[in-house]
């Protein structure tokens, strides 16, 4: 990855925009952002490009970012979603402010800021259904039709309002809307609904309000109850912003009016990231939980062995833009591999095995096959990491694809009469096979050279392959996940316009019976290791001898700017 590659973390729109407003005396010099995520699930990667730009920035300028849950749709949130975004958060590496703030916090101001636009005139209760409303705002180029109730006075409004709050109408039967204009053209101004009737338990509220506002009319309003001054969102909120103003210009706020600004998403290939089509794979059993390896969701890149620096760097490198745009898995993964290049430990794991046999290996003094002991690095990259004794006996565990009887070309490992290195140990030359009666091959015979202890001859001749291994005797049973791409299409439903349509049938396998050396059994639960020649891959967190494959050793991403030219 070079210097000039990706955008500075430094130079980018919104961080100028800062500087700008505290060299200006803007908002008394203070920093103040926000993190407002609805409790509606788990927080995935596109959440944390917010995290990292709007804790970041007010890091950065001795700031402070609240985090503040969104809860003002009491039908799908729960505080178990609230406890998994403040533990994500933390995970990558920022500690909100306490308390931890809530939308609904908030209700009873904002209550009383919908009856004060009511009596300005700015506020109406409109008796439509949801179907009519939608049909009376138009379309874009063509203008909307005002609700016979608009012109009710403020009064009449003032007393529906309060009776909608106290439970005397049906759900659905009447919304407080924004009289704003509806012949505008954004249609974000065609007199916005601010609240709903809707009975249904809030995990926080209880039963106390029967009446719940939108997003649209808590959001600016929470931001300035708060004192935010930079409010951050993506790009989808850009229409928006009229909105948000114009309600910020009607109340009689307590302090500065934050202003908002947008940024562009994060989106990547082979990924979705939207919550409806998430919990769609979970109750459709695609998955098996929010934190399926699979899922671009942070309990499962968590849970997969994706390291949280990994994703923060990732998204400091991409930047923030004002144009939409869809990285590259490939180049995610870049940064996992080089932070875990750096960081795991390697280890020695046999994921499809056959029996390799030592025909001359010597008995010990017990009479039983000798045991010799091997060091071997634990992390090259690191040699404080040591060093690690692995056992060596006279029958072993190798990959069923390091042996060919009959080799194709450029075939370089083991086959009959080819002597190659394992690991650290010896170099063996393979002698004949052991085939069941249905001609599958169930182990390899082969002889060693005792002179090349080390996996080095004396007389300096050259193999050209090099294989891991696990003394049979030592071996320790594991499962192994490996996975592909959750969406075989780079961008999922450009083709029908279903992203679900692109699901790949084959985006877990599962291995059972995998041997893996001893010291993998005293591997961290979390803990990520290299598996030799075959890739990065977590201990699972709650199953021991569950091994995630994180990412292979290729750098895929180094393979594509290649040939890219770049």
């Amino acid at each position: 990855m070079t210097e000039a590659a990706g955008a500075s973390a430094n130079s980018d729109f919104i961080r100028a925009m800062v500087r700008r407003d505290i060299e200006q005396g803007t908002f008394g010099g203070r920093v103040q952002t926000r993190f407002p995520p609805e409790p509606n699930g788990y927080l995935h990667i596109g959440h944390a490009k917010a995290i990292v730009i709007d804790f970041g920035i007010a890091r950065e300028f001795g700031g402070v970012c609240q985090l503040r849950l969104d809860d003002t749709n009491p039908d799908t949130e729960e505080a178990e979603y609230v406890d998994s975004i403040i533990a994500d958060i933390e995970w990558l590496g920022f500690t909100p402010p306490e308390p931890t703030l809530h939308a609904s916090d908030y209700f009873e101001q904002l209550y009383d800021w919908a009856q004060f636009l009511i009596g300005k005139g700015l506020a109406y209760v409109d008796d439509s259904d949801a179907d009519t409303i939608s049909a009376q705002r138009g379309g874009y180029g063509q203008p909307g039709v005002e609700s016979p109730f608009r012109n009710r006075g403020p009064e009449e409004n003032l007393d529906l309002f309060r009776r909608m709050r106290a439970g005397e109408f049906p759900d659905g039967s009447r919304v407080l809307r924004a009289k704003i204009d509806m012949s505008h053209e954004n249609m974000q101004l065609r007199d916005p609904i601010m609240y709903r009737i809707r009975r249904a338990h809030h995990y926080r509220t209880g039963d106390e309000w029967c009446i719940y506002p939108t997003y649209d009319w808590a959001h600016g309003q929470s931001d300035a109850i708060e004192g935010v001054t930079h409010s951050l969102c993506t790009l989808e909120f850009q229409d928006n912003r009229a909105l948000y103003d114009w309600y910020l210009e009607h109340l009689p706020l307590p302090g500065d009016r934050p202003r908002q600004t947008e940024f562009a998403r994060l989106e990547i290939t082979h990924t979705v990231t939207s919550k409806r089509r998430l919990r769609k794979l979970l109750e459709d059993g695609v998955v098996d939980g929010w934190d399926d390896p699979r899922l671009p969701t942070l309990r499962g890149l968590r849970r997969r062995g994706y390291p949280a620096s990994a994703i923060t760097e990732f998204c400091d490198y991409i930047g923030v833009t004002k144009t939409n745009s869809r990285q590259s898995i490939e180049l995610l993964e870049s940064f996992v591999r080089r932070e875990l290049n750096r960081s795991a430990q390697r280890r020695m794991a046999v994921t499809r095995p056959v029996k390799l046999i030592l025909d001359d290996w010597p008995v010990g003094i017990d009479g039983e096959p000798k045991v010799e002991w091997f060091e071997l690095t634990n992390n090259p990259e690191n040699p404080d990491d040591g060093v690690r004794s692995v056992p060596f006996t006279g029958e072993l565990w190798i990959e069923a694809d390091d042996f060919a009887e009959v080799p194709p070309p450029k075939f370089f490992r083991l086959s009959p009469g080819r002597e190659v290195r394992l690991r650290g140990a010896y170099l063996v030359t393979a002698t004949g096979v052991e085939k069941d009666a249905a001609g599958n091959i169930v182990a390899i015979h082969a002889t060693h050279d005792p002179d090349s202890r080390g996996g080095n001859a004396p007389d300096g001749r050259k193999v050209k392959s090099t294989m891991h291994w696990v003394s049979a005797a030592h071996a320790v049973d594991a499962t192994v996940m490996l996975y592909d791409r959750l969406f075989s299409a780079e961008v999922p439903g450009e083709r029908t316009g279903e992203p679900l349509d692109d699901l790949n049938p084959d985006s877990r396998e599962v291995l059972t019976g995998c041997k893996v050396e001893p010291a993998l059994a005293e591997t961290p639960l979390g803990e990520v290791v290299q598996f030799e020649r075959l890739g990065y891959f977590a201990h699972d967190p709650r199953e021991p001898l569950l091994f995630h494959r994180t990412v292979g050793l290729r750098d895929e991403w180094a393979n594509i700017q290649k040939r890219q030219g770049k």
